[in-house]
């Protein structure tokens, strides 16, 4: 059974200020040329199909019409579709009735009943059949009812005893969606700035791959770069799409899984995806930067760091001239290190009390109320600081 694994479309994101639309219409149509020409039995979609939990109405006609289109391939392939924490999940399951009639499967919401389960699709193959489980993006406060006082206690628990409670059958072939932070014990997952913020601090996100190690393929989506998590056959299959200049490097891709007989690996293929615009960074002298434009370039999405030791005249209008798309711009030369050395200095001899009173200033623009400054002073105090 061949299998198109896709996550983290985030239809109707920006970078920076500058519209994605024409990049992500672009490789959703390439998704649905590679499915007409792969013929996969099933296309997996594991969440965050929107950036916003209230998209706009653009990023519904972008994502509506990419549907259409593989729904309107022959044979008709079907698609599963899981929301991630940035989906809305009423808004996603919008006509779920009527998509399905078209053999689009979407789900939500983690079981929150008693009597409710996570949504199973069984597709065939030569093989015989294979389950789809679809477990949407949860929090722990999600479905800690659902069990005994004590038993979920954080989201690793919470993952496990949701898929317990299914009684899978580990015997037959298993497929899991998952929009989760999965992790392998000793192996770094390699992150990027474009999904940082939904990262929780500390790691309390945090789940061990070994949880969902049964399953024969663990489509997941969360994290934005490509890789598989402690074995191949759990894997994130990354973003269509670079969403930050730190994934310059990235190669975008669809992963396709081929599942076999039961016991079989899973064979797993990439397939590049081409965005309108690529996102590089350029680092250098003013102009020998501004040299490097060529007719094919210009159209980038360019971070610049400047490396001139004497400041030039309005650089950003200078490359602006150049290059359409300046993201950002950034001076590195003997005077800024200097003056970054001075602030870490100074940063270094603040209590955490003083430090954290500095950083709500420049966040906030406005200092701790005395209530705020007490709660901070507890909450430090608590956790060992001293204030």
């Amino acid at each position: 059974m061949k299998l198109f694994h896709l996550s983290d479309l985030h239809i109707g994101r920006q970078l920076h200020r500058y519209s994605l639309k024409d990049n992500q219409q672009a490789v959703l149509s390439q998704i649905v040329k590679q499915a007409r020409c792969h013929r996969p039995d099933a296309v997996l979609i594991c969440g965050d199909i929107f950036d916003r939990s209230v998209p706009s109405g653009e990023a519904y006609t972008v994502f509506d019409g990419f549907l259409q289109e593989l729904a309107e391939l022959t044979p008709q392939i079907p698609v599963l579709i899981i929301a991630g924490n940035h989906d809305n999940a009423q808004r996603l399951n919008y006509a779920s009735s009527f998509l399905e009639k078209h053999r689009i499967y979407v789900s939500v919401t983690a079981p929150v009943r008693p009597e409710e389960h996570l949504k199973k699709i069984v597709l065939e193959d030569e093989w015989g059949e294979v389950n789809f489980y679809l477990l949407p993006f949860l929090k722990p406060g999600y479905v800690r009812h659902l069990f005994e006082e004590g038993t979920v206690t954080d989201y690793e628990s919470a993952v496990r005893e949701i898929l317990n409670r299914e009684e899978i059958d580990y015997s037959r072939r298993n497929v899991l969606l998952s929009h989760q932070f999965y992790t392998g014990r000793g192996q770094e997952i390699l992150t990027c700035d474009s999904e940082q913020s939904v990262l929780t601090v500390g790691g309390l996100d945090q789940i061990d791959a070994s949880v969902v190690e049964q399953f024969d393929y663990s489509a997941l989506g969360h994290i934005h770069g490509p890789q598989m998590v402690k074995f191949p056959h759990i894997r994130y299959c990354g973003t269509p799409l670079k969403y930050s200049v730190s994934e310059e490097h990235h190669k975008k891709s669809i992963t396709m899984a081929t599942l076999g007989r039961k016991g079989e690996e899973v064979r797993i293929e990439t397939i590049p995806l081409e965005p309108i615009q690529e996102v590089r960074r350029e680092r250098g002298l003013l102009q020998e930067i501004i040299g490097r434009a060529a007719k094919e370039n210009r159209r980038d999405f360019i971070s610049v760091t400047l490396t001139d030791e004497k400041e030039p005249y309005h650089p950003r209008e200078q490359l602006e001239e150049v290059y359409d798309c300046l993201l950002e711009l950034k001076i590195d030369n003997t005077r800024t290190r200097n003056l970054l050395e001075i602030q870490e200095d100074t940063c270094s001899l603040l209590s955490p009390m003083e430090a954290f009173r500095v950083f709500y200033q420049e966040m906030q623009g406005q200092p701790l109320t005395e209530a705020e400054e007490q709660l901070t002073e507890t909450i430090l105090e608590e956790l060992g600081g001293e204030v």
